[in-house]
């Protein structure tokens, strides 16, 4: 019975589980769902279209299996007391660090301009993806005993996030630095430190931010692009004038799944456009459905994190919260238009084994919050009437005088 617990669709525990546990799990799964039913969609033509592939279900296997994966660590994780995952972020957090870095010696892989990837076989890995969960418990283990922990240990894990975060933007990504780094900030937010200091680390953010964009002439272009990509839709506004295409060939209710044309003409389009082919084929109503859901999903976790009385559970749940609503949110946002062209995947959704396995870990972690938010019990300070023995007598508290007659026969 207990290997079931492993298999998270026929977990017979979940009964007894917290209503927010219940919902964050089963929309998890919805969410997982509907996500490879859309990558399926996305992803088939170009598959079959390609000369090294010729398999419109290529990606479709591949992603069931780091789904697998996913969903045996989800299933480990919320059956895990959170303060043994606790103990081993540290180390998680130091080994997908070394990864991180890894990625610019000789065993790195660039694609599109990036080196964020190193390969395996004919694996890849992306570091800056697998260390996120890792930042999370360690920020909430931080911020948590803020007052507690010696200023010289602190100064230690700050400037371990900082080199975290560098490592990133160096790659570079950085939607992806901006992400862990709101993610930081806002744990940090959660646990009450002074807002002299957060806004200081805020403009600080966008200080380099602004450095990078600076340095990196083709993240300029970018944003240049972003303002208006009609005017140059075969250079730099391509990506985004053919999602915006997508975007508004769906219509109100959309062309039918599976019946999206520009999927293939628009680029990458199973992981960072992904939106736009699901808001070809499902239209304007599938798109509030799917942002109503991330909302809900996302106010859920809030809800866990506003009820937990143990300060490093309720951070926790912040931080997974944050990632998986603030990046899909992100993701929406460059699809759409509303936010500069990213390399940044869809939580659940896009293709990607790396993504996928980190999604599904802090997705495990968030409902592993939610469980202990109610899993405490609560300890009566003074036995029931039906428990007590046919001895025993009432107490009652001893009165000053009562005291003071006691102490004064001891002297005797």
């Amino acid at each position: 019975m207990k290997i079931l617990r492993l298999i998270p669709f026929f977990d017979p525990t979940v009964g007894n589980w917290a209503a927010e546990a219940r919902l964050l799990r089963w929309m998890t799964f919805l969410w997982l769902l509907a996500g490879l039913a859309i990558m399926f969609s996305a992803s088939f033509a170009s598959a079959a279209a390609d000369p090294n592939i010729k398999d419109g279900l290529y990606y479709f296997k591949a992603q069931l299996i780091w789904i697998t994966i996913g969903l045996f660590l989800f299933g480990i994780i919320v059956h895990l007391p959170l303060r043994t995952t606790l103990k081993v972020a540290s180390v998680g957090l130091f080994i997908a660090l070394a990864l991180l870095f890894a990625t610019h010696t000789s065993v790195g892989e660039t694609r599109n301009e990036s080196t964020r990837w190193i390969k395996f076989g004919s694996f890849l890995i992306q570091p800056s993806e697998l260390i996120k969960p890792f930042l999370v418990l360690q920020a909430a283990q931080l911020f948590g005993r803020w007052q507690q922990t010696k200023w010289q240990l602190r100064l230690l894990w700050l400037a371990i996030f900082a080199i975290a975060l560098a490592g990133i933007l160096l790659q570079p990504s950085l939607s992806m630095t901006a992400l862990c780094g709101i993610t930081l900030w806002t744990i940090a937010l959660g646990a009450g430190l002074p807002m002299s200091q957060l806004l200081g680390t805020a403009a600080l953010g966008v200080i380099v931010a602004v450095a990078s964009i600076a340095s990196k002439p083709y993240q300029l272009k970018r944003i240049l692009s972003f303002l208006n990509p009609w005017l140059d839709r075969a250079g730099d506004g391509y990506q985004l004038s053919q999602s915006l295409m997508a975007i508004g060939s769906g219509g109100i209710t959309g062309v039918g799944y599976g019946m999206s044309g520009m999927k293939l003409y628009l680029p990458i389009q199973d992981t960072d456009f992904i939106f736009g082919v699901f808001a070809e084929e499902f239209g304007l109503i599938g798109g509030i459905v799917l942002i109503v859901a991330i909302l809900i999903f996302g106010a859920i976790g809030l809800r866990v994190a506003l009820k937990s009385k143990d300060r490093i559970v309720s951070l926790v749940a912040i931080g997974t919260t944050v990632l998986l609503v603030g990046q899909s949110f992100l993701n929406i946002g460059v699809a759409s238009g509303a936010l500069p062209t990213t390399g940044l995947p869809f939580p659940l959704i896009s293709y990607g084994g790396s993504s996928m396995l980190s999604s599904l870990i802090v997705a495990g972690l968030l409902v592993r919050s939610a469980r202990e938010v109610s899993s405490a019990e609560v300890i009566p300070l003074q036995p029931k009437r039906n428990d007590r023995s046919p001895n025993s007598r009432p107490t009652r508290s001893e009165s000053r005088d009562e005291r003071q007659a006691r102490l004064a026969a001891k002297r005797q």
